[in-house]
């Protein structure tokens, strides 16, 4: 982390850049937030880099890209896909952004914790290696494994190589040990009867927070069409109507082809509901339909969603799956 702070310092002493995106301290160990800093003493102070840092800092890269001068962002690899997403939709201007790969030994989740029965946390700490980390609680100390608290999108990581950089610092490991698709296959198994069960079930938790959808960096409209007062859309706590299920599977279709499966969408959403597998089902029908594609790797390609072949598969067609 102080190699990080150092360079940033270096570059808004020298001009290179005007100001630096990165993760501020928060109240407790574990809920750092992005943050924007543009003095040496602030980033001294505030500045932090842990296993806590989830947050992908690309979609703030879109205001950022309007202020004056050049913005320092940190991106880890799995951020590095959304930002080059970005730039193939001309949301961020790669001009205006400097970006620093930071390696990435897996991030964690504060439900994942709690969920190993941990309770009363009062702080949380990492050791050197990323291997453990301490929980103080009200009722004493809880040593777990790192691997065992990390985010569900660590565990079937796209790669830790960045996609787009200027220059990077620290390493990454490697912590991919589940298969990408495994969680959207078994609901591919399911009759439609269990699968509409399912997606009931996890739905009618919403509360309309719209954190998933400020938080996704294909969704980067400046005006969506669920804000708008006209419809009934504009609720919040609809936990059992039909619109209620039709924002998620809309918004899903909206961003298909694009995402790149960062997971931000499930990592913030307070009802802890699994909104990544609606996105991941669609990657996999379009790596199967279409020929295997990675939205970000390249903000020079094209989507298959973009273009039209006469080896398309038809309207309809699911591949003997419903």
């Amino acid at each position: 982390m102080q190699e990080m702070i150092n360079r940033a310092k270096e570059l808004l002493s020298d001009g290179t850049v005007n100001r630096v995106l990165g993760w501020r301290r928060g109240d407790m160990s574990y809920n750092p937030e992005p943050s924007y800093f543009e003095t040496a003493e602030d980033l001294d102070a505030n500045f932090v880099y842990n296993g806590f840092c989830g947050a992908n800092l690309s979609k703030y890269m879109i205001e950022g890209s309007k202020l004056e001068g050049k913005t320092l962002v940190f991106l880890k690899p799995c951020d590095s896909y959304s930002f080059n997403q970005l730039i193939a939709e001309h949301r961020v201007d790669r001009d205006k952004a400097y970006i620093i790969g930071v390696g990435c030994m897996g991030k964690l989740s504060f439900e994942k914790i709690k969920e190993q029965g941990v309770k009363g946390i009062t702080n949380i700490t990492i050791d050197d290696a990323n291997e453990n980390i301490t929980v103080e609680t009200l009722y004493g100390e809880k040593t777990l494994a790192y691997k065992d608290c990390m985010l569900e999108r660590c565990h079937v990581c796209k790669g830790k190589e960045h996609q787009i950089f200027d220059e990077t610092i620290g390493e990454s490991r490697d912590t991919k040990d589940a298969d990408r698709f495994a969680e959207v296959e078994k609901i591919e198994a399911m009759s439609p009867e269990e699968k509409f069960a399912f997606f009931q079930n996890e739905l009618s938790r919403c509360i309309r927070c719209n954190a998933c959808r400020n938080v996704c960096p294909a969704c980067s409209c400046r005006k969506c069409v669920f804000d708008s007062t006209k419809f009934d859309s504009a609720q919040k706590a609809n936990v059992d109507s039909f619109e209620e299920r039709m924002f998620h599977i809309i918004r899903a279709f909206h961003v298909a082809g694009r995402c790149t499966d960062c997971g931000e969408c499930s990592r913030v959403c307070p009802q802890g509901i699994p909104l990544h597998l609606f996105n991941r089902k669609f990657i996999k029908d379009i790596d199967e339909f279409y020929g295997e594609f990675q939205a970000g790797v390249d903000p020079e390609a094209k989507s298959p969603l973009t273009s039209f072949t006469f080896n398309d598969v038809e309207p309809g067609v699911t591949g003997g799956r419903r």
